[in-house]
């Protein structure tokens, strides 16, 4: 079969190995492929492996030889899932190879909110300290963790593990999650050390909110002006989920008010970010270029299930199917 891997830079830019995956069949990898590329490079594949590209209903139909969809991420919305069920393609993606990674990725966000660390060290290397009649010197406000509460909304893999963290912090844990095949389990589990609420509620008393749902027509710009008008007066807002989770310019004018005392975010409406992005200019808010789960041991991860992946596939019993 021909495997055609559109965009494997994102997963491997050289550290790791494609051989594993080159020994199931003849495999083209592109380190990134353009848009206008996009249908030459798949036309004759049999297997298409990608992280970011779309596969759109059209695209779909214009690829007659294609039997196998590998999303090399947990998120497939890039792939029409009807469409693609409709013309015999099996799609697949990697569940849970970045868990660990998202969610120490959570706290290197939340405790840089917390301290300002990195500012703290540029403004010392920029002399500051060394200018200061004090002994003791911050230029900005710190926060202790411990006793504080973290909403988390959405509580798969990489909520909960954010969850047994956060109790390590000290930190009172509340949650939200619609399903409640979940929120049976977690209950019979950790009991006494978390609590389960209603939206409304989690957004009333949490100090730090945590997103760990997916988008969907349900949840997209779910943190918006209606809803910080909820949540209580200095909240921190951490986001390491989906971009279009927030509504970026509602979330910069709470910044702005003192509504939201700050925000740490990994995703973005558009990625990369176009130049008029509201919250690039905010000083209270922490930006960094969707890297929680490219971790090299995740990457590892999910490179190791991509194979298997198609190796079952091939063998004629799919793993990891969505659609």
């Amino acid at each position: 079969m021909k495997i055609v891997v559109l965009d494997g830079y994102a997963v491997n830019p050289g550290d790791l190995s494609w051989e594993p995956l080159k020994e199931l069949g003849e495999v083209e990898i592109y380190e990134s492929t353009p848009e206008e590329k996009i249908m030459e490079r798949a036309k004759d594949a049999d297997i298409i492996l990608t992280n970011k590209i779309e596969f759109t209903a059209e695209r779909i139909s214009q690829l007659p030889d294609l039997k196998y969809i590998g999303v090399q991420a947990t998120g497939y919305n890039i792939v029409d899932l009807g469409a693609a069920a409709e013309n015999d393609i099996v799609v697949s993606n990697v569940p849970a190879y970045s868990t660990d990674a998202v969610a120490q990725f959570v706290f290197a966000l939340t405790l840089e909110v917390a301290h300002h660390v990195g500012e703290h060290n540029r403004v010392v290397k920029a002399g500051k300290w060394s200018e200061s009649e004090h002994f003791c010197f911050w230029d900005y406000p710190l926060i202790e963790l411990k006793g504080k509460t973290m909403g988390i909304i959405g509580y798969g893999n990489i909520g909960q593990r954010t969850a047994e963290i956060a109790l390590a912090f000290g930190l009172k844990v509340i949650v939200y999650d619609r399903s409640p095949a979940k929120k049976i389990a977690a209950e019979e589990i950790m009991t006494d050390k978390i609590e389960f609420l209603e939206l409304e509620e989690l957004y009333q008393q949490a100090d730090i909110i945590s997103l760990h749902c997916p988008l969907t027509d349900q949840t997209e710009g779910m943190i918006n002006k209606n809803s910080i008008s909820q949540m209580k007066p200095g909240v921190i807002i951490i986001n390491t989920a989906r971009g279009g989770l927030i509504i970026e310019e509602d979330l910069k004018s709470a910044l702005e008010e003192g509504k939201v005392f700050g925000a740490a975010v990994d995703v973005l409406s558009t990625e990369p970010p176009k130049k008029d992005n509201p919250l690039l200019d905010s000083d209270k808010t922490i930006i960094t270029p969707h890297i929680a789960w490219a971790s090299k041991e995740s990457r590892q991860r999910l490179v190791d299930i991509v194979v298997e992946n198609v190796k079952s596939f091939i063998n004629g019993q799919a793993i990891n199917q969505v659609n």
